[in-house]
């Protein structure tokens, strides 16, 4: 507890007999601790403490640099109220979608809990009632149908057309696909061990695990394992050595054995013969065939003289992936099994997603009863 003075004793008395009781509560926390700048908070005592992904740790790192600290950043924490936390989203409504303050929010709000949790602040502004993100824009996935994905696959270059294949026939995400080796193949099982994906931290490419840190096991169909194979015999797969999981120079002995580089004969490489960079591979192959197949418009002038593609963000590789998930509940295979090759940990989540592709609701059980009375 710091040194106080008081005017009056009986101010002193009070506040120290309720301090006192929020001691024993562990509620105690003195105002002067939330003098501190959300900045200097931020960047001497938070952000130091923070570990895990690289690639989630970088996107947190973004939203505040961009987003919270150049708005915020100046102002004491006690001082962050409710008034100024609507002026801060109505600022940020200007330029950012609904789901990209929705992520800021999550951000700042994780922040502020552990102000409260150091004993910096009361309470958390940010859960107060009277001020909320935007709510989630309700929307559906709509699936491409069969003619749009091989229109696509066919406008790409002969090397990446297996990558269509892949994110259709299987499901998988784009960094899952760049990282899927010959060995991942079991022709005989008819299965695809899904072990790694190729993700990117600060402009560098690294081998990680998939999304979550969960492998899983997906059905092979058999016209897959045949494009597997016909594309192999045309591009040899190529041993390719990464960092894994990060590659910055590790610091410790445990990160220079967690991080050292392995190699895997990837099926899907660049030109160059490496692993695909996802910034190249959307830029210059995806968009240019998805532009080609009739799904956007392309290039448009922007009133600066740059030429930008048509905004497609509901038409990326994840496409491939909604398509999979339609074929898959469309033919009747059930939830569950969709969620673990899809690597969902939740069915329900699968569900919430992706229900609407079920046959239509009542049609078997319908028919089944017809087949009783006849």
């Amino acid at each position: 507890m710091k040194d106080r003075s008081f005017d009056v004793l009986q101010d002193a008395k009070t506040w120290l007999a309720t301090a006192q009781t929020d001691m024993r509560r562990q509620e105690f926390f003195d105002p002067r601790d939330g003098e501190l700048t959300l900045r200097d908070y931020v960047e001497t005592h938070w952000w130091p403490t923070q570990s895990g992904d690289p690639s989630t740790l970088q996107a947190i790192e973004q939203r505040l640099r961009r987003h919270v600290l150049p708005h915020l950043g100046a102002l004491p924490l006690n001082s962050l109220g409710t008034d100024v936390l609507r002026g801060w989203l109505k600022r940020l409504g200007q330029d950012l979608s609904p789901g990209t303050i929705r992520l800021v929010w999550a951000t700042m709000s994780g922040v502020m809990e552990a102000a409260v949790e150091d004993r910096r602040l009361a309470r958390n502004p940010c859960r107060a009632k009277t001020v909320r993100p935007p709510a989630a824009v309700a929307g559906r996935l709509e699936a491409w149908p069969a003619e749009r994905v091989l229109a696509v696959r066919a406008a790409m270059r002969e090397r990446y057309q297996l990558l269509a294949v892949l994110g259709a026939g299987l499901g998988l995400r784009q960094g899952e696909a760049f990282g899927l080796s010959w060995e991942d193949f079991d022709f005989e099982q008819g299965v695809v061990h899904v072990q790694r994906q190729v993700k990117m931290v600060r402009t560098q490419l690294c081998f990680a695990l998939p999304k979550g840190r969960k492998v899983r096991d997906v059905v092979l169909p058999g016209s897959v394992a045949h494009e597997v194979r016909q594309h192999a015999e045309i591009f040899q797969p190529v041993p390719v050595t990464m960092a894994w999981d990060d590659p910055r120079p590790p610091e410790t002995p445990v990160e220079a054995k967690h991080r050292r580089p392995r190699t895997y004969n990837l099926l899907v490489t660049g030109r160059e013969r490496k692993a695909i960079n996802r910034n190249y591979f959307n830029s210059y192959v995806w968009k240019p065939a998805i532009t080609e197949a009739g799904v956007i418009g392309g290039l448009e002038q922007r009133a600066d003289g740059k030429r930008v593609w048509e905004p497609s963000r509901e038409h990326g590789f994840h496409a491939l992936r909604h398509f999979y998930a339609s074929e898959q509940l469309e033919a009747g295979e059930s939830v569950i099994s969709l969620a673990q090759w899809l690597g969902h940990t939740d069915p329900g989540f699968t569900l919430r997603k992706y229900g609407h592709f079920l046959p239509r609701a009542g049609s078997r059980g319908s028919g089944a009863i017809d087949a009783v009375f006849g």
